[in-house]
């Protein structure tokens, strides 16, 4: 099943095993149960280290655990299904993990997961496509390795339909603990723990409380925040991120492929990237961190604070502005209520979940009209809405859609309701703009792409917003606050593009820091004496 180039890289990485292992297989006369059994014994073949057998009693099959031999406890990992696509990331990790490598997660992190009191059973449905599954699959698997009283199945919804139907999955991933569902949506090692450990929040904004003003201090995560950070870190001052999730949009974006350079990539790599780029840099990277209120500085040249939803306030010379945008709601009626329950926002990862059903999808630009097309693969029909009276995708990904049998499209189409039976989407009403009258469409699953909000709400009435909520900046960066800049989607920039945002960020933090040194008391007096 792999190919000669995969087994030759994977054949490396097995040689950091420090332990033996078994993958214990529980397998049934089914295709996927030879195909996975294939998969098992090439595995093994590629080390010494390992080896394979087929008596395993797990409910579901095909599954297989990978169990370290000869060890004082029993320290397992568990895939239900075939852990190719983006998946087989998480293959390789958890191999190496259960075989003793030491991950690449900060030493406190894993002391307060080895240090969780209770006995926790997760189960994770994951989709091959989705970008945002393997965190938390990683996450997890990671938990169970280092804590004996964590046990963790990763599923493939795809693979086992029935029980994802039974457990009302619509949307991945999607993680249930102790038989109740615990969460949906990417979240990573330290986002799983803080849901765990109730008094990891205070102790975080304690140490948040005590740290010291920085020089220039970037809030948001995304290309504009990493550019901005790595820039500013550069002129040698005290920098600091704040983040509520590290990489931003980018780790919800499936395929990029207009970055200048790299001709094609995935954003959680790319996310990856920034985030390792910035810490090779004296950077405080402060993550999971959300911002609630900005408070100018009572005098030039004075402080500037950031207040944090943890209590905490950090407090900084300059500020980078930089929380890029969040996908639109339609705001009708039912949206909320079947959010993950049939209105989804991710085609690539819920995709798999609705095969051979009915869906629609809301919006006629790009990102709808490639959903669209993404999805005719897979569902039984897809019926397109378009709020304006032609697309507005480009032309190629238009002749796409039109060519597919199974596709319908509706122009000058509002959508007015979501409907549902309390438990799932069975449908939505729209109304045709040219007669006024409402028809409603029987489906099982809805796919809004409509475009982004800024996150800009926390800002309101201290730096000055456009009608669109959009922060408003000068060439500069510059906001209407002194000492406050911003960059990327938040902001007026007329393109929301990755490479733009980058560009952005780092005008923003030249703009920083040419203040700083037009202004007195600097935290960090050495470098921006010896620059001024």
């Amino acid at each position: 099943m792999l190919d000669a180039a995969l087994q030759t890289q994977l054949k490396a990485y097995l040689e950091r095993l420090v332990q033996p292992i078994e993958l214990v297989a529980s397998l049934d006369e089914s295709e996927k149960s030879r195909e996975l059994a294939e998969l098992l014994q090439e595995i093994a073949s590629l080390s010494a280290q390992i080896t394979v057998s087929t008596g395993g009693e797990e409910a579901r099959k095909p599954s297989f655990t990978i169990r370290r031999v000869g060890n004082e406890r029993d320290v397992a990992v568990t895939f239900a299904g075939i852990p190719l696509g983006h998946e087989f990331t998480s293959l390789v990790l958890a191999l190496l993990q259960v075989g003793g490598y030491p991950p690449k997660v900060e030493p406190e992190l894993l002391e307060q997961a080895a240090s969780l009191d209770g006995d926790y059973v997760f189960e994770t449905y994951f989709s091959l496509s989705c970008q945002n599954c393997p965190d938390v699959v990683q996450a997890l698997n990671l938990m169970s390795v280092v804590n004996p009283r964590v046990r963790h199945v990763a599923i493939d919804g795809a693979l086992f339909q029935s029980e994802v139907e039974a457990r009302q999955v619509m949307a991945v991933p999607s993680v249930f603990l102790n038989g109740q569902p615990f969460g949906q949506g990417r979240m990573d090692f330290a986002q799983i723990l803080a849901k765990l450990d109730a008094d990891a929040p205070a102790r975080e904004a304690e140490k948040l409380k005590a740290k010291q003003a920085f020089d220039v201090l970037v809030v948001g995560g995304g290309p504009a925040g990493a550019a901005a950070a790595i820039y500013a870190a550069r002129k040698g001052i005290n920098t600091g991120v704040v983040a509520e999730r590290f990489g931003g949009q980018v780790l919800d974006t499936m395929s990029i492929e207009n970055f200048i350079s790299v001709r094609e990539t995935e954003g959680p790599k790319l996310a990856a990237a920034l985030e390792q780029h910035v810490r090779d840099y004296q950077v405080d990277i402060m993550n999971l961190q959300r911002a609630e209120k900005l408070v100018p500085a009572a005098e030039p040249g004075g402080l500037i604070e950031v207040q944090l939803a943890n209590g905490a306030t950090l407090r900084s010379r300059s500020v980078v502005l930089s929380t890029g945008a969040r996908w639109r709601s339609m705001n009708v009626p039912g949206e909320e209520q079947y959010r993950n329950k049939g209105v989804a926002y991710c085609p690539h990862c819920d995709g798999p979940l609705f095969k051979g059903k009915r869906v629609a999808v809301i919006g006629g630009g790009n990102s709808g009209v490639e959903a669209a097309i993404d999805l005719a693969g897979i569902v039984s029909h897809v019926t397109l809405l378009e709020f304006d009276s032609r697309l507005r995708a480009d032309e190629v990904l238009q002749r796409k859609l039109r060519s597919l049998p199974n596709v319908e499209i509706l122009l000058s189409a509002q959508t007015t309701e979501v409907l549902g039976d309390g438990q799932r989407v069975i449908g939505l009403d729209w109304k045709d703009r040219n007669t006024g009258t409402v028809q409603r469409i029987d489906l099982e699953g809805i796919f809004v792409q409509i475009g982004l909000l800024p996150n800009s709400e926390w800002l309101k009435g201290t730096v000055e917003l456009s009608p669109r909520g959009e922060i408003v900046i000068d060439e500069r960066g510059q906001t209407s606050v002194p000492g406050v800049f911003a960059a990327g989607d938040a902001t007026t920039v007329p393109y929301k593009q990755i490479v733009i945002a980058m560009g952005a960020g780092s005008t923003a933090a030249l703009s920083a820091f040419d203040y700083l040194i037009r202004t007195s008391a600097p935290a960090s007096k050495s470098a921006l004496e010896a620059a001024a």
